[in-house]
Formats: structure tokens, C-alpha cells, sequence
């Protein structure tokens, strides 16, 4: 298969990490299956906001997940390695903000995904979803990027 040219990204994330490619993500096609790339991220979710809860124990998260998607724009192979990123996007709501995900081959710097999810900031003992502590807002708003540069 040809290699596809790289794709321009804009400045690297804050949060990243490697993801390597195992066999049991391969698909009949001999591609990383769709399905593992929301695995991934809801890895890089976890890695991003875990940091903001007082307890750093994901057992105590206080959000929920509203929408995600992802756009595949590259195969990639057993055994490579993938670079995922994620920041949240600009504007945060007041209870809502969206996380925008990206991954590439880290062998070429090929551009093989991106994604984004829809989180809700959540109570879970009322039930009910509550606003973004403002601390928080503040912190993730230093890390937001624009959706439209990001191809969303």
C-alpha cells in the first residue's frame, strides 16, 4: 500500500501518549479495527481529566459522555505505533465542553484519525448534570483549541 503524504497538524497537544498497535486490534483487512480507537479515546479522556479531581481516582470522575465520533482518514498496520493527543475545543460550555482527539503514525507522521467526544459534567448522586467548577474551566480553557483548525 502507498504511504499517504502527511497531513499539517497544528502545535502538538498538551496530553499525548503512544499507543502501540497489538494484534487483536487488526481487523479482517489487516488494519487497526475502527472500534479501538474509541478505546484509545477514552484513554486519552482519562488522561487528560483524571488530573482535575482532587482524588486523581477515575472511580471519581464527574463527568458522563454525550456523543463521540471519529473520522478515519488512514490504515495503519499490527504493530505500529500511533501518537494520540487530546484538548478540549473552544468554546467550553457551561456544564458541556467537547474533547477533540487526534492520532498519527508516529514511524511517518501520518495523520490516521481524528475524533471527538461530547462530556458532560455530571452529579451523579443527584442525577443531574452540573456546571464546570470554575478552577477547572479555567485550566482547560489554557489548553482549548480551535475545532474548525482541528478540521471539526
Amino acid at each position: 500500500m502507498p504511504d499517504l503524504p502527511r497531513t499539517a497538524v497544528s502545535p502538538p497537544f498538551r496530553v499525548q501518549r503512544r499507543f502501540h498497535v497489538p494484534y487483536a486490534e487488526i481487523d479482517v483487512l489487516q488494519h487497526l479495527n475502527h472500534a479501538a480507537y474509541f478505546r484509545y479515546m477514552e484513554t486519552l479522556r482519562c488522561d487528560y481529566y483524571v488530573p482535575f479531581i482532587s482524588s486523581g481516582n477515575p472511580a471519581d470522575l464527574d463527568i458522563i459522555l454525550a456523543e463521540a465520533t471519529c473520522r478515519y482518514l488512514a490504515p495503519v498496520q499490527f504493530n505500529s505505533i500511533l501518537i494520540g493527543e487530546v484538548a478540549p475545543a473552544r468554546p467550553l460550555g457551561r456544564s458541556s465542553f467537547q474533547l477533540l482527539y487526534r492520532f498519527r503514525r508516529e514511524s511517518d507522521g501520518v495523520l490516521t484519525a481524528r475524533g471527538r467526544t461530547v462530556v458532560v459534567c455530571y452529579d451523579y448522586a443527584k442525577a443531574s448534570k452540573k456546571e464546570i467548577p470554575p478552577e477547572r474551566r479555567r485550566l482547560m480553557e489554557l489548553d482549548a483549541v480551535d475545532p474548525t483548525e482541528e478540521g471539526w
